[in-house]
């Protein structure tokens, strides 16, 4: 209900035009005010919409009371009501953000029509409003979903259709020229605690929030030049860890990687954030990558480790077997105490585990049974707690349906048009991104993205049968929201731009 003050000195002129109002406008809420120093008042109790302000009048004037009103409720629209038709007047009135005027006397339609037009503008401005605030909302869940897959291409080397520099360009978060890797190891069951986590990183406004992986959430922090790294990581660290407080489990932790300059090296400061993680019985619940006490060989292995891990996400075994294998004749070469040496190899065998976690793969945390006293039996466990975990990785794959890929291709070829992704692939069929890339090169020789493209191609070729649809339309309809971008992927595939194309193909109908 929109509301309606009335200033003016004379009685009857109030009561004419609330008679008038009130009849065009029977739910409008209508109020009066004898002078200005009344409307002061009024206005803040009544909170109006629009107010219908005589001039002149005695004490505190219209354009007076309108400055004052204006100052503490800008929102609220002025109609001046004067019988003086001088430039003057008008000239103020403008400035003071008057939006329409009418002059005394003023027949009842006058009335109705300033009004009602008024009405109108409240109506389409609000209007105007509510739909901001959709498209905001909207704008704001469709960031948080580009948020985590910026993460997850950087980490996990997963390849979208929507170039990464795009995706960094809409994040409301810009990045920095150094950036670092936390990882908040979450106890099982506190998924809830997720929310609560981005929350603080967004409100400090310092990186970017991944998805959750099994129990471990990444987040890239960019540096605060104005802290320094340690006290920027262990104030973030802290304050997330503040959320356990509500959480009886309190099993939470949280891994620091090193520094690196650009985002092409921050893998290597997430590999870095999870070594901090493999122990966590220590006084206080975060540990910094450069606190670890990490020999030569360790780090040398880490220098190996994306290599390493992408070998257990593609399922080769029998390479990951071998690495281990050689890393522990390595250690019996070099002299390595046997209870250090048993030591790395299990933090070798935590990071394997983590890698099947991320992908959805059900394998327990990899320990010893016992404390070995040689080295055949330490080469003896690694075998089996190895053999056990590829036994996990296979048994997971076995229980997929078999014709999982004839149900991704047919959802993708119904579906092109739409701006589809590995994850939300992954959720339908119950797989991992990163399986699903590594099934299409291998059953269908293709991998996504151009399978994807592919379908879009053959679309718009049919598309460019009808003269009717321009290219521009056409380019919309197959999911490309760029007219540009789909004429290079066109041309690009076929050897011959889309216009060129369907030159081609009428010319042939004809």
């Amino acid at each position: 209900m929109l509301k309606l003050l009335i200033v003016d000195d004379e009685q009857i002129e109030r009561e004419g035009m609330e008679a008038i109002l009130h009849k065009s406008f029977p739910d409008l809420l209508i109020d009066q005010a004898k002078n200005g120093k009344i409307a002061v008042e009024k206005a803040k109790q009544l909170n109006p919409d629009i107010i219908l302000m005589d001039i002149k009048m005695p004490g505190m004037s219209g354009l007076e009371a309108i400055e004052i009103i204006g100052k503490d409720q800008p929102m609220i629209k002025f109609v001046m009501v004067t019988a003086f038709d001088m430039f003057d007047y008008a000239r103020q009135a403008i400035k003071l953000g008057v939006k329409d005027y009418l002059l005394k006397p003023s027949k009842a339609s006058e009335i109705v029509e300033t009004v009602g037009r008024v009405m109108k503008q409240i109506e389409e401005e609000r209007e105007a409003l509510i739909k901001s605030m959709i498209q905001e909302e909207v704008l704001q869940k469709t960031l948080t979903v580009v948020e985590t897959d910026v993460v997850t291409q950087l980490l996990f080397d997963h390849v979208h259709e929507v170039h990464l520099d795009m995706l960094v360009e809409l994040l409301d978060i810009h990045s920095t020229n150094e950036m670092f890797v936390m990882i908040v190891i979450l106890p099982s069951g506190s998924e809830k605690f997720y929310s609560q986590v981005k929350q603080i990183v967004r409100e400090t406004r310092s990186g970017w929030i991944g998805a959750l992986y099994g129990n471990h959430l990444p987040i890239i922090v960019f540096r605060d030049r104005e802290k320094s790294f340690r006290s920027q990581a262990v104030h973030l660290a802290r304050e997330i860890l503040s959320i356990s407080y509500n959480d009886p489990s309190s099993n939470w932790f949280v891994g620091i990687g090193t520094v690196c300059s650009s985002l092409d090296q921050i893998r290597n400061s997430y590999q870095d954030s999870l070594l901090a993680t493999l122990v966590t019985s220590v006084p206080v619940k975060y540990r910094f990558y450069s606190d670890l006490s990490i020999p030569g060989d360790i780090r040398e292995f880490k220098d190996r480790q994306i290599e390493f891990s992408d070998k257990i996400r593609l399922g080769h075994w029998e390479q990951v077997q071998e690495e281990v294998m050689n890393l522990i004749l390595y250690f019996e070469k070099e002299g390595v105490a046997l209870i250090q040496a048993q030591q790395r190899i299990l933090e070798v065998l935590w990071i394997t585990s983590r890698v099947l976690n991320e992908l959805g793969v059900d394998s327990k945390m990899p320990l010893y049974p016992f404390q070995t006293n040689n080295y055949r039996l330490l080469s003896s466990e690694t075998s089996k707690l190895l053999q056990s975990m590829k036994n996990s990785y296979l048994e997971h794959y076995d229980r997929l349906e078999a014709d999982t890929i004839h149900q991704i291709k047919h959802h993708i070829i119904q579906h092109s048009h739409e701006d589809i992704s590995l994850e939300q692939l992954g959720k339908k069929v119950g797989l991992s991104p990163i399986y699903i890339s590594k099934m299409f090169k291998e059953k269908l020789g293709i991998n996504y993205i151009d399978f994807l493209t592919e379908c879009r191609i053959e679309k718009a070729k049919k598309l460019m049968a009808d003269p009717e649809k321009s290219i521009k339309e056409i380019s919309f309809e197959i999911g490309y929201h760029e007219p540009n971008y789909f004429s290079k992927v066109f041309k690009k595939n076929c050897n011959i731009s889309p216009k060129e194309y369907r030159k081609m193909l009428l010319g042939k109908r004809d």
